[in-house]
């Protein structure tokens, strides 16, 4: 057992399997309270099922721990609000709020639907907006406490996750706001972006070279709630960690601009844009062209 989070309570979503599981049992072993939220769904849909949520407590427990299980649907804002709320109903405070929770459903944009669309972009985005919403108004009266959200690499763009990869740079848009509205507050928030093996990573049509486990991810998450990182002031900040990396994303900025005098025209900006202004290459599109070229020669190909 460790020290890094004594005396404080942690929520996690998502928290019955994966790096949600290892989460909650990295913050009790640091000396966390935990709030395990599980609604129990598996990752391509079916039926909720609390006992996922109940076996990790069960764990905690077993290890000397304290841990409640909430087995809510954190897409809605009743979901969200009843694990903050059972956080201050058996702990009595809320210091962490991790979300974790997602789900899947691939297909070509061209052939999604939006009953493909809603529940990816509702578990993700909305799951992670309902919790931090709710910890937010307990932690700005705290004077303190630490968001943070999960997000993925697929958030620069996907083959056949729009839903996903769009809901993962929701994510981090969401993560940059709390961190700048709640930062007088003594509140930080952050992203992560794992990279681990787990039922979501098993599908990953190519041969991921940089690749860690569950508990590296955790490890991650347990600084980021701890004391230390928020002596450092770290907010605002996605990480990526995976195996032995570990790596920060650039914040958006303006890469080059130009001004012309008078009004734009279309003609103007086309003399003007590409030579001048340019544009930024993505990095995803080579990868598409090393995975072509692999498909065709029957290799998978690495990433």
């Amino acid at each position: 057992m460790g020290n890094f989070l004594a005396g404080r309570t942690v929520a996690v979503t998502g928290a019955g399997r994966g790096i949600g599981r290892a989460v909650a049992l990295a913050c009790a072993a640091q000396g966390a309270k935990v709030v395990v939220n599980d609604h129990g769904v598996p990752v391509g849909g079916g039926e909720p099922a609390s006992e996922v949520a109940e076996a990790v407590v069960k764990e905690i427990e077993a290890a000397g721990g304290e841990a409640v299980a909430v087995a809510d649907d954190i897409s809605t804002m009743e979901g969200g609000q009843r694990v903050v709320d059972t956080a201050l109903a058996r702990f009595g405070r809320i210091d962490g709020a991790v979300c974790v929770a997602g789900i899947l459903r691939e297909r070509m944009l061209f052939n999604m639907t939006e009953d493909e669309w809603d529940p990816v972009v509702a578990t993700h985005l909305k799951g992670t907006f309902t919790v931090f919403r709710a910890a937010s108004a307990v932690m700005r009266e705290q004077g303190g406490g630490s968001l943070i959200g999960f997000t993925s690499g697929n958030h620069q763009g996907s083959v056949a996750q729009a839903n996903y990869s769009a809901a993962k740079g929701g994510i981090i848009s969401l993560v940059r706001s709390a961190a700048l509205g709640l930062h007088k507050y003594g509140v930080t928030a952050n992203a992560v972006a794992p990279v681990a093996r787990t039922r979501m990573s098993a599908n990953v049509p190519m041969e991921l070279t940089e690749i860690g486990e569950p508990e590296d991810v955790a490890a991650l998450v347990v600084y980021l709630l701890s004391e230390r990182a928020r002596a450092e002031n770290i907010t605002g900040q996605v990480y990526t960690i995976a195996g032995p990396k570990i790596a920060v994303w650039a914040q958006p900025r303006e890469l080059r601009a130009a001004y012309a005098e008078g009004a734009w025209t279309p003609q103007r900006i086309a003399d003007f844009l590409p030579g001048t202004v340019g544009t930024d290459p993505m990095p995803m599109l080579a990868q598409l062209d090393a995975m072509a070229k692999a498909a065709a020669a029957g290799d998978r190909p690495n990433r």
